[in-house]
């Protein structure tokens, strides 16, 4: 991907110089933390509860200096300037509809950081938090991804513009309507379902991104689109229920399956329109 002459965010966030206090006790933001974790990860529910119940909840924190190595700092640099493209995308679409883009920020983080959600932890992976409107990351998520399988820059570029892409349901609406769904649902599989539809939207976000970022500033390079499809693919939950050794099973997808999710990211990066990624009612 090109993104050395990229703009840089302003909206970077950099946690990974603090030190985190902690308190005795676990709110109720740990566990809104914790259905994150699920939905993100398509954890086991009972062992995230108790790993979140052997936990203590965050109440404070000091900032120290900042030790990177020289591809931290590149990959820090690297998530500024997505960040930075998907500002200028969202920007057009939304002043094209008529509205402001309220750009979210992200927050670079290591281990453990305090969030509107709860306790944002590492082992949880990228997340996007409605409650303060951050998407948070810890960097050593890259070295996961790798063991996915999703090497490559692209990799990481479309996970940051997925969590972007529920950062977008959170400001039209989407989401708000998506948990009133939930609420009314009949059974644990219908809620699955509805919010496979909301992971699979993100995707088809994240394609729409890119569209419009090469069409702005040539930003994709040979194999940069086969990085994406292999990271979508990667994180799909049939192949990592399979991955770790467990019967797949359909009722239980909170995210789509790995075409599925392939099938969105290329609809939004081959048609670049928003009405394209209506998974609700395809």
């Amino acid at each position: 991907m090109r993104w050395e002459r990229g703009r840089r965010s302003k909206n970077i966030e950099d946690r990974r110089g603090q030190r985190v206090k902690r308190g005795a006790g676990i709110g109720g933001g740990a566990i809104i933390m914790a259905l994150v974790a699920i939905f993100l990860l398509n954890k086991d529910p009972a062992t995230v509860m108790q790993g979140m119940g052997q936990s203590q909840q965050q109440t404070g924190s000091t900032t120290g200096q900042i030790q990177q190595s020289t591809q931290e700092k590149q990959v820090s640099e690297f998530i500024s300037v997505v960040l930075a493209d998907t500002e200028d995308v969202w920007d057009k679409v939304f002043a094209n509809a008529g509205q402001r883009y309220p750009k979210p920020k992200l927050v670079l983080y290591r281990d453990v950081t305090p969030t509107a959600c709860g306790t944002g932890k590492a082992a949880s992976g990228p997340f996007y938090c409605p409650g303060d409107q951050k998407l948070y990351l810890d960097l050593s998520f890259l070295e996961q991804l790798q063991k996915m399988g999703a090497g490559g820059d692209f990799a990481l570029a479309y996970v940051v513009a997925h969590e972007v892409g529920h950062h977008i349901q959170t400001v039209t609406g989407v989401s708000n309507r998506v948990r009133s769904e939930q609420s009314q649902a009949r059974s644990k599989e219908q809620s699955n379902q509805i919010q496979v539809r909301m992971e699979l939207q993100a995707d088809c976000f994240a394609g729409m991104w890119a569209r419009h970022a090469h069409e702005q500033r040539q930003i994709l390079e040979e194999g940069d689109i086969e990085e994406g499809l292999a990271a979508a693919a990667a994180v799909g939950d049939d192949t990592i229920m399979k991955n770790a050794g467990r019967r797949v099973v359909k009722e239980a997808f909170t995210h789509g399956s790995s075409k599925e999710r392939m099938f969105w990211f290329r609809r939004g990066l081959e048609t670049g329109d928003i009405g394209s990624c209506d998974t609700f009612s395809s």
